[in-house]
C-alpha cells in the first residue's frame, strides 16, 4: 500500500484530516519548545545555593546586594523572596501575603501554554479517529461506485483511515507525556518557592 512512496506522499493520503493534525503537531512542538527553554532558564541556579547568598547579605546587613542577588536570578523562587525583601519592616503578615501572592503570580507564568499541549493531546486521538470515519466512508464510497469489492477499490479509503489514526496517536501521546512531565517540574517549581518564602520570612523577622 505504502510501497515506494515518500513520506510526504502517505501524509497526503490521509486527506484534510491530516492537516488539522499536522497543524497541532506544530503547534504543540512549539509550545514544548518554549516551556522547556523556559524551565531550563529558571532552573540554573538551586534554592539552597541561592539562599545561602541571601543570608550571608542580609547577615551583613545589606539589604540592596541581597535585592541585587534576586534581581539577577531567574527562578521563580528569587522573585518570591524579592517581594519579601521589598517589604522587609512591614509585619510578618504583611511579608508572608505578599510572597503568597507572588508565588501565585509566578505558577501562574510557569503555566501559560501548558493547557494548549493538554488540549492538544486530548483531542489528537479523536481528530485522528474522525479521519478514520472519513476513510471508512470513502471506502465505501469507491465500492459503490465501482459496484464490486476488492483492495483495488478500498485501497485509498483504507489509507486514509490508518495514517490518520496513526497521526493521531503521533501526535497525542507525546503531548500528553510532556504534559504530565510540565506539571511535575511546576509542581517543584512551587515546592521551591514556597520553601524559599518560609526561609526568607524567618530571615526577615530576625
Amino acid at each position: 500500500m505504502f510501497a515506494g512512496k515518500t513520506l510526504l506522499q502517505i501524509l497526503s493520503m490521509g486527506g484534510f484530516t491530516m492537516y488539522i493534525l499536522l497543524f497541532c503537531s506544530v503547534l504543540s512542538l512549539g509550545v514544548i519548545i518554549d516551556r522547556l527553554v523556559s524551565y531550563g532558564k529558571k532552573s540554573r541556579v538551586k534554592r539552597p545555593v541561592f539562599m545561602d547568598r541571601i543570608r550571608d547579605e542580609l547577615r551583613r546587613k545589606d539589604m540592596e546586594r541581597a535585592l541585587e542577588i534576586c534581581r539577577d536570578t531567574e527562578a521563580p523562587f528569587a522573585k518570591v523572596v524579592q517581594a519579601g525583601l521589598e517589604k522587609a519592616g512591614r509585619t510578618e503578615k504583611t511579608v508572608t501575603g505578599v510572597m503568597e501572592r507572588q508565588i501565585a503570580i509566578e505558577e501562574g507564568k510557569l503555566e501559560r501554554l501548558t493547557s494548549i499541549v493538554a488540549t492538544i493531546g486530548n483531542i489528537a486521538v479523536y481528530i485522528g479517529l474522525f479521519g478514520t470515519v472519513l476513510g471508512i466512508i470513502r471506502a465505501f464510497q469507491d465500492i459503490s461506485a465501482a459496484g464490486t469489492g476488492g483492495m483495488d477499490v478500498v485501497i485509498g479509503g483504507v489509507a486514509e483511515a490508518l495514517i490518520t489514526t496513526a497521526t493521531g496517536l503521533a501526535v497525542a501521546v507525546p503531548s500528553v507525556v510532556l504534559f504530565n512531565y510540565f506539571s511535575r517540574r511546576i509542581e517543584r517549581f512551587v515546592g521551591d518557592m514556597e520553601l524559599a518564602a518560609s526561609e526568607a520570612a524567618e530571615l526577615i523577622g530576625r
